[in-house]
């Protein structure tokens, strides 16, 4: 088999020089990713890292240009992207029979996601899981700028997966103003609010294609957590978090087992820290 070594970068002095470059760097094959992904798990060959890294410097170029509309510089954007990469790539396992480039794309907008919030007033409002999920996605599920009516509000809801109150809450601060971003002394100038520049979330072929392995991960990942469970564990954290119907209170189930719901409440949290960490060796 023919060694192709993919050549180095070199220092560019402009933004476009530098897409210009990476987009002169060659993809690799399936075999021989495959290849440098073994090399890099099993001794922690650092040329193999490098070698996967660079080949997918124009995925996060791509993946960065989606979040040019919020209004900071798309080199950060591209910089956060990139750490993303690296870390996608130190945890890579080619035996999982995914590609890099459907794994990187999680830990590529993940890395931006955090770097907007970090640079926006409104990480105020959006600290939980939720409430990211409606910052990213709200505007492009709208069918125009008008009021959400109670029959969009519930389809919004029903497609992320959040209760109403957090889609309404979220379409509220969005068209506020108490959430435009307040300017500087020395920007001179207001800067528009946050809907002005929401990019599109609609999913391109290799999105959907990440989504769906990255689901089929996490699914394992959590059928794994839960079987590494004790008995009465497994029961309350499928009651409390993964019931179909209603979830159960700490009441009932401490009537259930005859112990005070105090304790129901240790063993749920012992229970959700020990899966935590079978999920995160997943990810």
């Amino acid at each position: 088999m023919t060694t192709v070594t993919l050549p180095a970068l070199s220092p560019v002095s402009s933004l476009e020089a530098y897409v210009q470059a990476v987009n002169t760097v060659p993809l690799l094959t399936a075999e021989r990713e495959v290849e440098l992904g073994r090399r890099l798990k099993e001794s922690g060959d650092l040329t193999a890292a490098r070698d996967l890294v660079l080949s997918h410097l124009r995925l996060v170029v791509a993946v960065a240009r989606n979040y040019m509309g919020y209004g900071l510089p798309q080199a950060d954007l591209i910089q956060e992207g990139n750490v993303g990469l690296m870390k996608a790539v130190r945890r890579f396992d080619p035996a999982r029979g995914v590609r890099l480039a459907s794994f990187a794309i999680h830990w590529i907008k993940a890395e931006i996601h955090e770097y907007i919030l970090r640079n926006w007033r409104l990480v105020k409002v959006a600290t939980t899981k939720a409430q990211r999920k409606l910052f990213f996605n709200l505007r492009s599920l709208k069918s125009s700028t008008a009021t959400l009516s109670p029959a969009e509000v519930k389809t919004i809801a029903k497609t992320l997966d959040v209760k109403e109150s957090d889609v309404v809450e979220m379409e509220q601060r969005l068209q506020g103003h108490d959430i435009t971003i307040d300017p500087t002394p020395e920007d001179g100038e207001d800067r528009p609010g946050p809907i002005a520049f929401l990019a599109d979330a609609a999913e391109g072929p290799a999105e959907i294609v990440e989504r769906r392995q990255s689901e089929g991960l996490e699914t394992e990942g959590l059928a794994r957590a839960l079987a590494a469970l004790d008995d009465r564990s497994r029961r309350i954290v499928k009651a409390r978090w993964l019931a179909e119907g209603e979830a159960k209170t700490l009441h009932e189930l401490a009537d259930e087992f005859g112990v005070s719901a105090e304790r129901i409440r240790q063993i749920e949290a012992k229970a959700l820290q020990k899966m935590k960490g079978h999920l995160a060796a997943v990810r």
